[in-house]
């Protein structure tokens, strides 16, 4: 009996000791094969940049490839939507964007940040700013101000975003402060601020507002000219760009946000590696050089913060279009 009954225990350990290893084995083989990382808007704009290097360096931590596909259009709706419809196994991720928080206002679509998909990093906010051509008579933001007060119709306006999105929100914020209905502008759909200011450099438009990252290459090339940024106080980066207050006697602060998300229900062991992974990722001093030498900002909140700072989001993004007349829901 003592020999069968030290059998039985001895098969017992066995047992736990196999399952205990695969359960250990399972946990550590996430990612065993190439993770696809959904970028929502065009290539060569502000989220397409920062998600390639997170991309770059997520590969670096896994030892697999995580593979950058921009899924342009619907202002943003295409691209979130794959990201949400994806299979919840880890394998899709992607950037997600301030747009998403909007989607539900303008009738474009149900998705919700913290509802339909899985929070991993919020990595970043940016204020917006504006722009006008090198060649524009524009001298500067006043002159833009009392220029749409006196003929709104006249111009063209084109965001680094989609109708209603984060930078048409964030100058739709601004007109309103200084007294002027964005409702009356007919402004240009883009798939990202790299197609908008090559139309507003090709005379296509005359003032396009994105973020000052996004317009660097342009700025430094004389193609473009900062007229203000939508802030508090001038960014480090861009020390000779006023602040609203400073251009046109209004303080506003708007801007966009950003950051990785997967589908619902993503599999804790690859929620949780991601999470550990991004903070790595914020902290280290190559992503913070490379967010520095582009003048994108940083903002940290993970998991449920993460989460619930979209929730806010979704609330503020409501106000405002309500306000500049283009929520379709209440």
């Amino acid at each position: 009996m003592r020999g069968m009954k030290a059998l039985f225990t001895g098969l017992a350990a066995g047992i736990s000791a196999v399952a205990l290893f695969a359960t250990t084995a399972a946990q550590a083989a996430w990612p065993e094969r190439p993770v696809q990382v959904i970028v929502p808007w065009a290539a060569g704009g502000g989220t397409d940049a920062t998600g390639r290097i997170i991309a770059k360096m997520l590969q670096d931590e896994f030892k697999q490839p995580f593979n950058v596909v921009n899924r342009t259009g619907g202002g943003g709706v295409v691209g979130h939507a794959a990201i949400a419809q994806a299979p919840a196994d880890g394998y899709t991720i992607g950037v997600m964007t301030i747009e998403i928080g909007t989607f539900k206002w303008l009738g474009q679509s149900n998705l919700s940040g913290a509802k339909d998909f899985t929070p991993i990093a919020l990595y970043n906010f940016d204020p917006g700013a504006f722009y006008v051509a090198a060649d524009s008579p524009f001298k500067d933001a006043k002159d833009v101000i009392n220029a749409l007060k006196t003929n709104p119709r006249v111009y063209k306006l084109a965001s680094g975003s989609s109708v209603g999105g984060a930078w048409h929100m964030a100058f739709g914020s601004l007109l309103l402060k200084v007294g002027i209905d964005p409702g009356q502008f007919n402004w240009i759909a883009s798939q990202g601020a790299a197609p908008a200011l090559q139309e507003l450099v090709a005379g296509g438009t005359d003032i396009v507002p994105c973020s000052l990252p996004e317009a660097k290459a342009l700025l430094d090339a004389g193609k473009i000219k900062a007229m203000a940024v939508l802030n508090t106080e001038r960014l480090p980066a861009y020390p000779n760009v006023p602040t609203s207050k400073e251009a046109v006697g209004v303080e506003v602060q708007a801007g966009a946000w950003r950051g990785i998300g997967g589908p619902k229900g993503m599999p804790e062991e690859a929620t949780k590696k991601l999470i550990a992974a991004m903070e790595k990722i914020h902290k280290s001093e190559e992503f913070r050089k490379f967010m520095a030498d582009r003048g994108f900002g940083l903002m940290w909140k993970a998991g449920p913060d993460f989460a619930k700072f979209m929730e806010e989001s979704e609330a503020e993004s409501g106000q405002v279009l309500k306000a500049i007349g283009l929520a379709k829901s209440s």
